[in-house]
């Protein structure tokens, strides 16, 4: 726009574009039509989620509504007939990401042992009450979505056994940082893997986001551990103790190295700063817009977004 910022429209029906394990008198098209700044800019030392005792992070990212707010700075506007208070994203498929939550407000996949786990079809989706297609865990699906009719989880071994593991080797033909999805907060969804082929297992805060490069890129990653893809809008802290909704909870948030070396004491990744130069690039990351931020990952998604979603 006029100021410089970068903003992605985002329209699609919500279905799937694949056969799905579910009865298709239960599935409901959508008008989803949302706009968001692309790539917002934020900063390890501003969160957005600061969530400092096992209470607080429980009711946030254990809560589905709790993704109904969207922080200012993304520029938000739901231009859609559409309610999306429990979505945090779209697929590059169209299909809807929820957050990690049951109706229940329990990890889905694995609730503590009073609860009991949802069913989901061998693309780890299904539909709520109201016939809504959705996701609450990556897959290689999204990606490459099968053809012909596929099977439900339950009647596939290595997904009743273990949808966590089943959705992380799904990606194996993958292993570079693949775009899976955009949050509804303009940041961008990658699938389990770094460039490096490293997968994420650590380095990410309370809302599954990590600071992935020395710019200060912040997206979130496909984990095996709850809440599996976005758990709040960050940046988040991290804390040394985990959600009570789940039993694959992770015990303690470590910063990635690149998160740390952000800390005021050392310097800083926001845009509110001086001007930075871009390692081996021409590109300048102004304090004026996020364009210099804008590098090949923008292109590819915008071509994905394109291919999948635009379409609908």
């Amino acid at each position: 726009n006029a100021s410089g910022v970068i903003k992605i429209r985002i329209q699609t029906n919500g279905l799937p574009p694949r056969c799905a394990a579910v009865p298709s008198s239960t599935f409901a098209e959508l008008n989803v039509d949302f706009e968001v700044n692309f790539n917002p800019d934020v900063s390890i030392n501003s969160l957005n989620s600061d969530l400092s005792t096992v209470a607080s992070l429980s009711q946030t990212i254990c809560t589905t509504s709790s993704v109904s707010s969207v922080p200012s700075a993304s520029g938000y506007v739901n231009y859609g007939t559409t309610g999306l208070d429990t979505a945090t994203g779209v697929a590059v498929d169209g299909v809807m990401m929820f957050t990690s939550d049951s109706a229940n407000n329990y990890d889905p996949f694995f609730p503590p042992p009073a609860a009991t786990a949802e069913q989901v079809d061998s693309c780890l989706a299904h539909c709520q009450a109201a016939g809504i297609y959705h996701y609450h865990i990556a897959i290689g699906c999204q990606v490459n979505p099968p053809t012909g009719n596929i099977s439900a989880c339950a009647s596939v071994s290595n997904c009743s056994s273990n949808i966590a593991t089943y959705s992380i080797s799904s990606f194996s033909s993958y292993q570079t940082k693949t775009v899976t999805g955009v949050a509804k907060d303009g940041h961008i969804i990658y699938g389990p893997y770094l460039t490096s082929g490293t997968r994420v297992t650590t380095g990410f805060d309370v809302c599954n986001g990590m600071f992935y490069d020395s710019i200060g890129n912040y997206a979130y990653f496909a984990t095996s551990t709850y809440p599996y893809l976005v758990g709040c809008f960050g940046p988040g802290n991290y804390p040394s103790f985990g959600p009570n909704c789940t039993t694959n909870g992770v015990s303690t948030y470590n910063m990635s190295s690149y998160a740390i070396s952000f800390l005021s004491s050392n310097s800083t990744n926001s845009t509110t700063a001086s001007t930075t130069m871009v390692t081996n690039s021409t590109t300048v990351h102004s304090s004026a817009s996020i364009s210099g931020r804008i590098n090949f990952d923008t292109g590819l998604i915008l071509l994905l977004i394109t291919t999948w979603i635009c379409l609908y």
